[in-house]
């Protein structure tokens, strides 16, 4: 901001520069009142004896000229005549010195062309500092370094991430570490005839360390490392991209051995041949560049690719071949352990209070990444300094990570009671599914505040374990309680709200997931019919069909309302023989607005809530 600014100031010194230069010429050329000034006027003030002297300014038009008439006060004016001959011999009779000037050969100059070239030096000055800033890029970048790679060296020795650094990812680490120890003695892989991978692709969901790992690599080899993003390479230019692959590997073998880190590579490294116009022609020069440079050095040279990327379907097929990415490392979400070693890494040096259970943390955010639980330690923080406490509570935990998983709670909204009357039903089916099923379970919190996500309440499981894949039960205990909400909705007030079109389009996508994707359907059979969805992304083929016929569709749909309709009178039944605690539920949640899981429970204990008041009639 501060070199924008520079650059502006600059430029008004040039401006106000220029002016006062073509302001000075212009006074120059023009003597204030010449045009009051008259010949008269001077013979009266030579008769007055107010003339010290005159001056004869000639044009190269004789005997035309100018002239300048110098007072005894030291001021003076200028006025013009048609023959300086007659001023000379007034002087004469009246014993006036008179001065002549020579005749001047750069007036054209100073009034005409000069003023104009000083124009065109201010514009040029101005359009330079324009394209330097529109350079863009990095702070030396100007409009002629296109062609120059933009990633960014980290010297050895500079303030480096290692491997303790990295939390949770122990069997990532160890594929890794024979890349380190490749860079750091190579000679014993060389002296047995090993190669070692050129290119090492880290895959996986966003936020859960890639960039991280390869730094650690780096930083455990002790080597330079190159770090750029794929989309730096690609501009509107055609051939900058192939250029700036050409600069960065060229840069990279002066500084072997060293590691060169492309994050995103599929903004660069998408399949060929693909797009409504059959390819960008800019990036796929890029991606044959990089194909022929990674293919193109030796064994010891001491270069190698490490790319990060979670959309691995969408490379193109050549650059994943042996002997350009030769490894895919999976950089997946952390287990349980993992998710406790982050949490001590996030929470080294932030103070914490005496109820803070990372294990329990640990247990409670199945399915967070590295980035996800970072951000729910920092929200916390945030909390606990926003209501001026110098250490970190569990409640500040439990509200960051409703904030994080559901939206922010919206107190101050008005709802009116019959709304809030239904969203309380409505939340407590779902929470009586979660209890009672034992797949789902159990609830974490159960709310009828407004949230930033549009819901006017929700109900928050605890899934305590990070299940690998999803049993058929499994899926439909989720459609049962998909539909708790409206079933509550039904049997309380006879009417049903929208206030569950989320719910039925999960329900919806869940169970023809199961008879589609998984095979689960006892008349389909162990078939996919899935239709690719990725086909329009990839632009293979816009004009996709379906790969079964219309009856088979029939069965689909038909399989897909009798799987739903299955689920929804066995929920119906669960919700109907638990009717009382439906009613305590939804009493507490209008009292508190939030209840937590021991709340919750509480209610299936005996003579619990039996003084609520509340009736179920409408």
């Amino acid at each position: 901001m501060f070199r924008n600014y520079r650059s502006v100031f600059v430029f008004v010194i040039i401006l106000l520069t220029a002016y006062g230069i073509l302001n000075y010429f212009g006074q120059r050329n023009m003597m204030s009142g010449q045009e009051e000034y008259s010949y008269e006027q001077f013979q009266k003030d030579v008769d007055k004896g107010k003339v010290d002297y005159i001056v004869l300014v000639q044009n190269e038009e004789v005997p035309s000229g100018a002239v300048e008439v110098n007072f005894s006060d030291k001021s003076r004016v200028r006025f013009y005549v048609t023959d300086v001959n007659e001023v000379v011999a007034y002087a004469r009779e009246h014993s006036l010195e008179c001065r002549i000037s020579d005749i001047s050969h750069t007036g054209d100059l100073l009034t005409t062309v000069l003023p104009y070239g000083i124009m065109l030096l201010v514009m040029f000055l101005f359009m330079f500092i324009l394209m330097s800033r529109a350079g863009g890029g990095g702070g030396n970048s100007n409009m002629m370094n296109f062609g120059k790679s933009r990633a960014r060296l980290h010297e050895a020795g500079e303030k480096k991430v290692t491997f303790q650094d990295v939390a949770g990812l122990h069997e990532e680490k160890e594929e890794l570490s024979e890349i380190v120890d490749f860079l750091r003695s190579p000679a014993k892989y060389i002296q047995v005839g090993a190669r070692i991978p050129k290119g090492v692709l880290l895959v996986g969901p966003p936020g859960t360390g890639k960039t991280l790992l390869a730094k650690a690599v780096a930083g455990e080899a002790n080597v330079p490392f190159f770090s750029i993003s794929g989309s730096d390479f690609v501009e509107m230019f055609v051939g900058v991209g192939a250029s700036r692959v050409r600069d960065l590997f060229s840069d990279a073998k002066q500084n072997a051995p060293c590691i060169i880190f492309i994050d995103e590579i599929d903004a660069v490294a998408r399949r060929r041949g693909t797009g409504l116009g059959g390819g960008h022609d800019e990036r796929e020069q890029t991606l044959n560049q990089l194909l022929v440079e990674m293919d193109g050095f030796g064994v010891n040279e001491g270069i190698i690719v490490m790319a990060a990327t979670n959309r691995v379907d969408i490379l193109d097929p050549a650059i994943l071949r042996p002997g350009r990415f030769d490894r895919k490392v999976a950089v997946g979400n952390p287990d349980v352990k993992g998710r406790e070693e982050i949490l001590k890494v996030h929470t080294k040096g932030k103070p914490l209070a005496e109820d803070v259970d990372l294990h329990q943390i640990a247990r409670t955010t199945p399915g967070f990444s590295g980035a996800d639980i970072e951000n729910l330690i920092n929200e916390s923080a945030i909390l606990a300094a926003r209501n001026n406490r110098r250490y970190i509570q569990m409640e500040d935990i439990r509200k960051s990570f409703i904030k994080v998983g559901i939206g922010t709670e919206k107190k101050s909204r008005v709802i009116p009671e019959l709304e809030k009357k239904i969203t309380a039903y409505h939340e407590a089916g779902h929470a009586i599914l979660f209890h009672v099923l034992p797949d789902v379970g159990p609830v974490y919190t159960i709310s009828i505040i407004p949230t930033g996500v549009g819901a006017a309440g929700y109900t928050m499981p605890l899934p305590e374990k990070d299940n690998v894949f999803s049993s058929r039960n499994r899926m439909l205990q989720d459609i049962k309680v998909g539909m708790g909400g409206r079933i509550a909705e039904e049997l309380i007030f006879g009417d049903i709200t929208t206030g569950a079109s989320q719910d039925i389009k999960g329900v919806t996508n869940t169970a023809r997931a199961m008879v589609t994707k998984y095979g689960m359907s006892e008349e389909l059979g162990f078939i996919n019919y899935e239709e690719e969805s990725d086909e329009v992304f990839l632009g293979r083929d816009l004009g996709h069909a379906r790969s079964f016929s219309e009856e088979v569709a029939r069965k689909i749909d038909r399989e897909v309302k009798e799987i739903v309709d299955s689920c929804y009178e066995d929920a119906k039944k669960i919700i109907s023989g638990h009717m009382d605690i439906l009613h305590k539920c939804a009493a507490l949640l209008i009292e508190k607005e939030r209840i937590s899981r021991e709340e919750f429970e509480s209610l299936f204990t005996p003579d619990a809530g039996s003084d609520t008041g509340l009736s179920g009639e409408e």
